[in-house]
């Protein structure tokens, strides 16, 4: 600014300023600063507002360019110039009430979209809006003016068929209006059969979309049809493309002896796999035996699936494409043919087995002298199950006592380093369903990690850790090549401050500021002090929402939960197209003349695996929800004590003590006074009698309703 100016400025400032006069000086100061976040005390300085009255009128003033959309309070009383334009391109997210809202591509508040204004857009379209002035007192608004790409045109629901037409009833909860189906596009759906239909038209002047059958699924409420469709509705494959699988069972099963001379020979070690009971994938291995006085040689086998899938051929696309295995409730979705993740690839007990191996040399305190990753040839001796293994550490006899005692000595001994290196101890318990031969739900029982699984997770961990290591850890100077990373971020600040104000409430403390192990240390003393208490699932849940999703990036920030510096995904080639990655590149950097691949490509993929991981896990967080609900059917009327473990504006989400089972009590029901939705205190407050149901009270309901359709159970509260 030139002194002149910034002189006119001062000498305005200093007196008597009308409203008009300070609003054009405000806009100017934040015009020559479009980028820059002013804090008040800032604002005051510069434009010499040092009488009380000039700073209230600034206050006020800052208050109604806020409220005009002119500027962006980004912070508690710092601010800077609103850059957004008349038109603008984000993301669409439709709801059934009418009440859209429009993501901005650049972050920013969500504007809303009135229906009539959505040109029909769909849930996650690319759009482009037009963005109104903002009326004093309401949020910002827009139009959708262009759609530029579609995210999904395809829906699941219940076929309704009349004589001449039909409406596919959705139960997906962001389209208002049933999708009309003219006759000949029924494709031979029935009523009543579930069906996935694709939006062909939305006429301008139409209430109904337009649309086609792409699939049959079945009749609804049969297990198969509403698995399926609980796939299709995440927009996940339900079925094995035949060309795929002609082209996996072409693969000769033979391992060719040049092969095998070219590996190293790992047939003699004592090796075994230890996996879930109903396990038909092998995908690791673990072998142990003396290396000299107080050393061992501990091996991490992992299946070679990258000898059977070249990169680029019909298998590999299918894997790309799926990018993980999907696990329901009664089923797995395999990211593999079956020929290649149940037989070639799965490490099976006597059969020879190509392996990708990270061999340790280490001592008795589980100190690694050193390691190498090598090809391999394996034979496993002895196919263990979790429980199996737990007998013998706690005293039993078996096979491999010995090895096994040891590993998991060393096992124990690599957690604790672990943890004091400020790693997070999330041991979660997972619901899980007996059903019988139908899918139909038995019982529900909890799978929670002992002594056999972590010694499993430990040797795996340290594996994904080292491959990192090789790859990422470089000479200063020197660049790394392009590698896929296992990436967990930070907290958000934001959610931890909140976080250690909700436990607060129970009685608990947590550190919110400091260095990370600092923190990290503060996180695990919580988690310690709720074990066993009422409310440790609920401070649990609370806690992994404060976290970071951990995700693939070739950007290394390395992985704050696990407190390791570098970690990717080695050890499941069969279940995540990731490890396959890292296993064709670094089988390319080992090679000393292997040159780093495109960044741009690797991204593109790590972003995909993300993306298909989280939908993934959303499809088995559904079909738990839909057994939950059909297990509480035949329970409906009977009476549970449970906890609080949501607040909603539409009412209290309830978790059941004695099964983990989740339903709501609608906010329609609480009819003994009129309820307000306090969203920085979790809780429901009434605004006469002044009565809270906050999260985590423990409460008594009834089963009252058990919607299939919807994978909804409804509670009534008991007095």
């Amino acid at each position: 600014m030139c002194s002149k100016k910034k002189d006119k400025k001062e000498k305005k400032a200093g007196k008597r300023m009308k409203k008009k006069e300070l609003a054009k000086i405000l806009l100017d100061f934040f015009h020559e600063r479009p980028g820059e976040v002013l804090s008040l005390r800032f604002i005051f300085d510069q434009l010499r507002l040092n009488t009380h009255p000039l700073k209230m009128l600034c206050v006020d003033l800052l208050s109604e360019l806020k409220d005009d959309d002119y500027i962006v309070e980004v912070d508690a009383h710092k601010y800077k110039l609103n850059t957004r334009g008349v038109e603008m391109v984000g993301t669409f997210q439709r709801k059934s009430n009418g009440k859209n809202s429009f993501i901005p591509e650049d972050g920013g508040e969500p504007i809303f979209i009135a229906e009539r204004n959505s040109a029909h857009a769909m849930n996650n379209d690319i759009v482009r809006i037009a963005f109104y002035a903002k009326r004093r007192g309401r949020g910002a608004e827009g139009e959708v003016v262009e759609i530029l790409k579609r995210a999904n045109d395809n829906f699941v629901g219940t076929l309704e068929v009349t004589k001449g037409y039909a409406f596919l009833v959705t139960e997906n909860r962001t389209l208002a209006n049933d999708i009309f189906i003219p006759k000949e596009r029924l494709k031979g759906g029935r009523n009543g059969d579930k069906a996935v239909v694709r939006v062909v038209e939305w006429p301008d002047r139409s209430k109904n979309p337009i649309g086609e059958v792409v699939a049959v699924l079945g009749r609804a409420g049969d297990n198969d049809t509403e698995m399926h469709a609980i796939l299709a509705e995440f927009g996940l494959p339900y079925a094995y493309p035949k060309a795929v699988e002609e082209a996996a069972d072409k693969i000769p099963a033979g391992i060719p002896a040049e092969e095998i001379a070219r590996r190293e020979d790992c047939r003699p070690m004592p090796t075994f796999t230890i996996d879930p009971r109903d396990a038909k994938d092998f995908d690791d291995a673990l072998s142990i035996r003396p290396a000299g006085e107080g050393l061992w040689e501990v091996g991490v086998h992992i299946a070679d699936v990258s000898y059977y899938v070249h990169e680029g051929s019909v298998i590999d696309k299918e894997a790309e494409k799926r990018a993980t295995s999907v696990y329901l409730v009664d089923r797995t979705i395999p990211m593999l043919p079956e020929r290649l993740c149940n037989d070639l690839c799965s490490l099976r007990p006597d059969e020879e087995r190509l392996a990708y191996s990270v061999i340790f040399r280490m001592d008795n305190d589980a100190r690694v002298l050193d390691s190498r990753i090598v090809h391999t040839v394996i034979k496993s001796d002895r196919r263990f199950t979790y429980e199996e293994v737990q007998q013998i550490l706690e005293g039993g006899e078996g096979d491999f006592k010995p090895e096994l005692t040891q590993l998991d000595c060393l096992a124990k001994l690599l957690r604790q380093r672990r943890f004091e290196a400020g790693a997070i101890n999330f041991d979660r318990y997972e619901v899980k369903f007996e059903v019988d031969a139908k899918g139909k739900p038995l019982r529900v029982y909890f799978k929670v990690a002992k002594d056999s699984n972590k010694l499993v997770e430990e040797f795996m961990l340290l594996a994904n850790r080292t491959v990192a290591e090789r790859i990422g850890r470089v000479p200063e100077g020197r660049k790394p090549k392009v590698f896929p990373y296992r990436i967990h971020d930070l907290p958000d600040p934001e959610k931890l401050e909140n976080l250690s104000q909700f436990i607060a409430r129970f009685g608990y403390r947590l550190r919110t500021t400091g260095s990370k192990a600092e923190v990290s240390t503060s996180i695990n003393r919580l988690l310690d002090d709720v074990q066993g208490k009422k409310e440790e699932n609920l401070i649990e849940t609370v806690s992994i929402r404060a976290m970071q999703k951990a995700r693939y990036s070739t950007h290394n920030i390395g992985h704050y939960g696990l407190a390791f510096d570098y970690y990717t995904h080695f050890t499941s080639p069969i279940r995540r197209y990731p490890d396959l990655m890292v296993h064709r590149l670094l089988t390319r950097y080992l090679d000393e003349h292997g040159r780093s691949v495109s960044e741009r490509k690797y991204e593109a993929l790590c972003e995909h695996s993300s993306s298909m991981e989280q939908l993934a896990a959303n499809a088995e967080r559904a079909s738990v929800k839909y057994k939950q609900v059909e297990f509480m059917q035949d329970r409906l009327g009977q009476t549970y004590d449970g906890v609080i473990s949501g607040v909603t504006e539409w009412g209290l989400y309830v978790e059941l003590n004695e099964n983990k089972c989740e339903g709501m009590v609608p906010i329609r029901d609480l009819d003994d006074d009129y309820y307000e939705f306090d969203e920085k205190n979790y809780c429901l407050r009434g605004r006469r009698r002044h009565h809270t149901y906050s999260l985590g009270d423990p409460v008594t309901v009834r089963v009252a309703r058990a919607n299939l359709e919807k994978k909804q159970l409804d509670f009534a509260l008991v007095d």
